[in-house]
């Protein structure tokens, strides 16, 4: 189950984090500070929900670096940079691997509010969609060890009669088993089910 939305803030000036906890606080947030990326990589836990407010420049490990390192780790929180002037190109790049904005220092604390609740609604649409699609791939507990079979090579594109020959089955077995699958799966259709194995793939691989 996830955890709560909570706004994470990795700043290491610690004028910074106590004005943002305060504002955050008064505006309805669960706040947690952290005065260095560090920290907030021992603590990281892929069931965070919520986004990441994230200094660039930091020593020991920067806000770039951080945001690498999540990404690695398969992480979907949204990360919102808090610059200086002299960190735009590095803002820049930190757009393009991934981060939802960037907000130059100083900032008026209704621009960060809006942009936060933004990257909550962003977090909150990839979470239920996150929980639609397990508990689609649920669905393949419920395949016998020789439908995961006929799975498999029916999704990679195999034709029956090659499927039972592999197996050394009837053709008419590998069509009672892949029409098994299909209903238990719920699809309907060919494309369908190659899309479900890719949705799993891409699971798998995270």
């Amino acid at each position: 189950m996830k955890e709560q939305q909570t706004v994470y803030v990795v700043d290491d000036d610690e004028g910074i984090r106590d004005g943002l906890s305060l504002l955050l606080e008064i505006d309805g947030h669960v706040v947690k500070m952290y005065s260095n990326a560090v920290d907030f990589l021992d603590d990281y836990d892929s069931k965070m929900s919520g986004c990441l407010i994230l200094d660039i420049r930091m020593p020991r490990m920067t806000g770039l670096d951080l945001q690498k390192r999540l990404k690695t780790l398969g992480s979907n929180l949204p990360i919102i940079f808090i610059t200086g002037h002299g960190d735009i190109p590095m803002a820049v790049e930190a757009m393009r691997q991934g981060a939802i904005d960037f907000i130059r220092k100083p900032f008026r604390e209704q621009d960060l509010l809006d942009r936060i609740n933004q990257a909550l609604t962003i977090d909150s649409s990839r979470s239920v969609k996150q929980h639609e699609l397990n508990l689609r791939l649920n669905k393949l507990l419920l395949l016998s060890e020789r439908e995961k079979q006929i799975f498999e090579r029916v999704a990679r594109g195999e034709m029956n009669k090659a499927i039972a020959y592999d197996l050394g089955i009837s053709e008419r077995t590998v069509e009672v088993h892949r029409s098994q699958v299909m209903k238990k799966l719920e699809v309907r259709t060919l494309a369908e089910l190659v899309r479900f194995k890719l949705e799993q793939e891409i699971i798998e691989s995270e």
